[in-house]
């Protein structure tokens, strides 16, 4: 028997202070069955950072060419792809091909410093690519937060983003590699 996605019901009250965006959603998220609580709740952050009523999850890891998240415009334009990880310089380059801006949204610990490294100069000339990394122990601190049932409140300021449920506060720190 196969295994199905695992439901969670989010409400985000989002503050993004520097681009002058409040707002709150309701979203349905489904984590598929490979996704751990950590990557699904940086996908979420993700949709913090970019929050836009025609920003939408896509079917993510079930696909291979549709990113995370993506924006796209009235007349079908991608405005926006968000890839999560360390994905390839060919996908990365694709998303590119497809889209006007491409943001990659790094997290955790060695490898992800690694896949930095190895790729850093060819990563660098490419054209309207952002890369911001979340670093240890943030994305496990983040993944506390998650339930089947979420309702959090963020106040985004830059790169400074502050989360809390109500009962626990946490203040992430990204970090903008490129």
């Amino acid at each position: 028997m196969a295994l199905t996605a695992t439901l969670h019901k989010v409400r985000l009250n989002i503050s993004d202070l520097h681009r002058h965006y409040y707002q709150e959603h309701s979203l349905t998220v489904a984590r598929h069955p490979s996704e751990t609580e950590t990557r699904m709740m940086v996908r979420l952050l993700a949709f913090m950072r970019h929050a836009d009523e025609d920003l939408s999850f896509t079917k993510g890891l079930s696909t291979d060419d549709e990113p995370e998240l993506w924006q796209k415009a009235p007349d079908g334009r991608i405005l926006l792809w968000v890839e999560l990880g360390e994905p390839s310089v060919k996908r990365i380059k694709q998303a590119l091909s497809r889209a006007e801006r491409v943001v990659v949204y790094s997290y955790g610990g060695r490898s992800a410093l690694e896949w930095w490294s190895k790729h850093q100069v060819e990563l660098g000339q490419l054209p309207r690519l952002e890369i911001y990394h979340l670093a240890d122990p943030q994305p496990a601190r983040l993944a506390e937060l998650c339930s089947r049932s979420i309702d959090l409140f963020a106040t985004l300021q830059e790169l400074d983003i502050q989360v809390t449920d109500g009962k626990n506060s946490l203040d992430l720190q990204l970090t903008q590699w490129r």
